[in-house]
C-alpha cells in the first residue's frame, strides 16, 4: 500500500510538472496567475470548512458534558487534554522537523525564505488548531488557517514552478482566502494580506488576492457558512464623538498590553523543555480560569453575538457568580478582569504547546472592552451610550492595534457585523488605537517576535542584506580541474577563462583546493614543468569556504576578516560555485535602487 501511494506521488508530480513546463505555450503568466489564485482560493475554502466543521463537532461532543447550568467542571480537564493531544501529534509526526505557529513564520518565509512554506503546513495546523480550540484552548482560528492557505498558495506556486514573486502572491492569496472563509469577509481578507504579508507589493497583486479572497467566501458560502456576528445597526451620534476618541486610547493600551503580555508568557514557556511537562501545567492553568471565567472558552465568538445581541448577563453563564447576572456593577467587574485574562488564556493555550492565533482572542477582548466602557459610562449616568455601536467599534480597535493592521479592523468589523454606519467610529477608533498602540510597541505582534530573535529588521539596509541568499549571487562560470589534471591543462584553462582562480574538484564533486594565477605566475612558462607538475601540486586551500545556506551576513564578515574577494560555496560537501565580494555589492546596490524608485513613485 505504501508503495501504491508513492508511485501514485510520483506519477501526479510528473504529470504536474509537464504540464507547469507546457503551459507557457498556451498561456500568459498573467492569465495563468488568475487560475492558480482560484484553485488556491477553493482548496483554502475548503481548509476553513474542514476546520470550523471539526472544531463546531468537538464543542458540541463537549456539551454534551453539561447537565445543570452553572456546571462547569469539564472544563478543568478538557483544555489540558486538547493540548496534549497537539503536543502528541507535533512530537509524533514532526519530531526531527521544527513545527512554527503562528502567521510570524509566515511573515519571515516571505522575508528571507523565498517564500517557501513547508507542505505540512497545508494540513497540520488544521489538525493541531481544531484539537486545541475545539477541546477549549483560549486561542483563535485565524492564525492557523492563514497559515493553511499560504501554505496551499506556497506549494502549489512551486509544484507549478512559478518564480518568487508569483510564489509570494499565492501565498499571500492563499492566506486571504483563509481569513475570507472563515469571516466570509472577502474584502476583509484582501486588505489583511496587504497590511500583515505584503507590506511592499503594488496594486497589480490586489487582482489574484480579490479572486482567491471571493472564491473562499464562495467555498465557505456553499457548505453552509453565514455571517459570524448579527449586529443591530444605528446611526451614531455626534454627541458621542468624545468617548469614541476615548474608547480608542483604551483599546491601544489593551493592544500593547496584549501584545507584551502574550510575548512574555510564551517566552516563559519557551524556556522549558520539556514539552509535556509544559503542556500539564499550562493545560491545567487554562482549566482552572476556563472554570472561573467559562467566557474564557475558545475563540469565544459565541459570547461576541450574545454581547451584541443585548444578553450581557449571558457572560455569567456556567459561572460560579451565575445568581449575579443581574447584578450589573458586579458584572462589568466579571467583564473587566475577562478583558485583562483572556490575553493570559491565550498565551497560555500557544506557550504550552496547543495550536492558534491571537487575531479571535483580539476581537473577543475587544468585544469585552467595549461593554465594559459604554457599560460604565451608562452606569455612571454621564451619558447614555449605545453599548452595541461601542462593542463593535473595540472590536476593530483592539485588532488594529495588536495587528498593526487599522484598514483590517476597519472593514472586517464592517463587513462581518454588517455595521456600515459606523464607518466614522471605526475609523476614529481604530486610528487612534493603532497610533497608541505603536506609541508603546513600534512593532505588530508578529513582527516583534521575528525582530527579537534577530529574524527580521527594521532597518531597510539590513533588510536588503538580509533578503540577500548565497543562491542569488553565487557565479558558477569558473573554470574546474581535477586534482590529477597537470599543469598543461591548466594553462588551456587559462586561455579560456576570464577568471584568475581555478578551483579543483574531484569526480565526487568534493573541493580540494583552488589554485590562484598570481601565486603560479613563475612557473606558468616553464614548458618543462607542463606535463610533470599536478595542479594539486600548485593549489592551496582557501582561506574559508560557505555553505549554500550561510546567511549572507557571515559572508560579509568572512570577506572582511580575512580580506578575500571569493569564497568557495558547499552543499553537503560538495562544490558549487563561488560568491564574489564584487557581486554581493553589486546586487546591493541594485536592490537600494529599487527601493528608491519605488519610494519616488510613491511620491509622486
Amino acid at each position: 500500500m505504501k508503495e501504491m501511494f508513492k508511485s501514485l506521488r510520483i506519477h501526479i508530480k510528473i504529470i504536474v510538472n509537464r504540464f507547469a513546463r507546457t503551459r507557457h505555450e498556451y498561456m500568459s503568466d498573467k492569465n495563468f496567475l488568475i487560475i492558480a489564485a482560484i484553485w488556491v482560493g477553493t482548496l483554502s475554502g475548503l481548509a476553513a470548512v474542514v476546520l470550523k466543521t471539526f472544531v463546531h463537532e468537538l464543542k458540541n461532543i463537549l456539551d454534551s458534558g453539561f447537565n445543570i447550568q452553572y456546571e462547569n467542571y469539564l472544563y478543568l480537564v478538557t483544555p489540558l487534554i486538547g493540548i496534549v493531544l497537539c503536543v502528541f501529534f507535533v512530537r509524533t509526526f514532526f519530531k526531527k522537523r521544527k513545527f512554527d505557529k503562528g502567521l510570524s513564520s509566515i511573515i519571515f518565509s516571505i522575508s528571507r525564505k523565498n517564500a517557501n512554506v513547508e507542505k505540512h503546513k497545508s494540513f497540520s495546523h488544521i489538525i493541531t488548531s481544531a484539537l486545541t480550540v475545539g477541546l477549549g484552548g483560549s486561542v483563535g482560528l485565524e492564525a492557523p488557517i492563514a497559515i493553511t492557505g499560504s501554505a496551499i498558495g506556497s506549494n502549489t506556486a512551486k509544484d507549478l514552478l512559478m518564480g518568487k514573486q508569483h510564489r509570494t502572491l499565492l501565498l499571500a492569496s492563499g492566506a486571504a482566502a483563509g481569513i475570507s472563509a472563515i469571516f466570509n469577509s472577502p474584502i476583509a481578507g484582501v486588505i489583511f494580506a496587504f497590511e500583515v504579508l505584503l507590506t511592499e507589493v503594488g496594486i497589480p497583486a490586489f487582482i489574484p488576492l480579490l479572486i482567491a479572497s471571493a472564491t473562499g467566501a464562495v467555498v465557505s458560502k456553499i457548505f453552509g457558512a453565514h455571517q459570524i456576528f448579527y449586529l443591530t445597526t444605528s446611526e451614531w451620534d455626534i454627541s458621542a464623538l468624545p468617548f469614541y476618541l476615548l474608547l480608542g486610547v483604551l483599546c491601544g493600551v489593551v493592544s500593547a498590553y496584549m501584545i507584551r503580555t502574550t510575548l512574555g508568557i510564551e517566552h516563559y514557556f519557551n524556556q522549558r523543555t520539556q514539552p509535556y511537562h509544559k503542556a500539564m501545567i499550562g493545560g491545567l492553568m487554562i482549566g482552572v480560569l476556563l472554570f472561573l471565567f467559562p467566557p474564557l472558552y475558545g475563540e469565544g465568538y459565541v459570547v461576541i453575538n450574545q454581547i451584541l445581541s443585548g444578553n450581557y448577563g449571558s457572560l455569567l453563564d456556567r459561572s460560579l457568580f451565575y445568581q449575579y447576572n443581574t447584578n450589573t456593577w458586579f458584572l462589568l467587574a466579571f467583564a473587566c478582569l475577562i478583558v485583562l485574562l483572556k490575553v493570559v488564556a491565550s498565551a497560555l493555550t500557544v506557550g504550552s504547546g496547543g495550536n492558534g492565533g491571537i487575531f479571535g482572542p483580539s476581537l473577543f477582548t475587544g468585544a469585552v472592552l467595549g461593554l465594559v466602557f459604554a457599560g460604565t459610562v451608562n452606569q455612571l449616568g454621564w451619558v447614555q451610550l449605545n453599548t452595541v455601536n461601542f462593542v463593535a467599534v473595540a472590536m476593530a480597535g483592539v485588532i488594529s492595534g495588536v495587528l498593526h493592521a487599522p484598514l483590517t479592523g476597519i472593514f472586517l468589523i464592517a463587513e462581518i457585523t454588517g455595521g456600515y454606519m459606523l464607518f466614522i467610529p471605526l475609523m476614529l477608533v481604530s486610528a487612534v488605537s493603532y497610533f497608541i498602540t505603536r506609541y508603546f510597541e513600534p512593532n505588530s505582534i508578529y513582527k516583534k517576535t521575528l525582530i527579537e530573535r534577530g529574524m527580521l529588521t527594521t532597518d531597510k539596509d539590513q533588510e536588503v542584506l538580509n533578503e540577500l541568499m548565497v543562491s542569488v549571487v553565487i557565479e558558477k562560470d569558473f573554470v574546474l580541474l581535477s586534482p590529477d589534471q597537470t599543469l598543461h591543462d591548466l594553462i588551456k584553462a587559462i586561455e579560456h577563462s576570464k577568471r584568475n582562480i581555478f578551483p579543483i574538484v574531484d569526480a565526487k564533486g568534493k573541493l580540494h583546493g583552488i589554485v590562484l594565477m598570481d601565486e603560479i605566475r613563475d612557473v606558468m612558462f616553464r614548458t618543462e614543468l607542463y606535463d610533470t607538475t599536478k595542479v594539486d601540486e600548485l593549489m592551496v586551500l582557501p582561506p574559508a569556504t560557505i555553505d549554500i545556506d550561510t546567511p549572507i551576513e557571515d559572508v560579509i564578515d568572512l570577506f572582511e576578516t580575512k580580506s578575500i574577494w571569493h569564497l568557495p560555496v558547499l552543499e553537503n560537501g560538495k562544490y558549487l560555485g563561488m560568491v564574489s565580494k564584487s557581486g554581493v555589492l553589486q546586487y546591493y546596490r541594485k536592490q537600494l535602487i529599487e527601493i528608491d524608485k519605488q519610494v519616488a513613485v510613491a511620491d509622486a
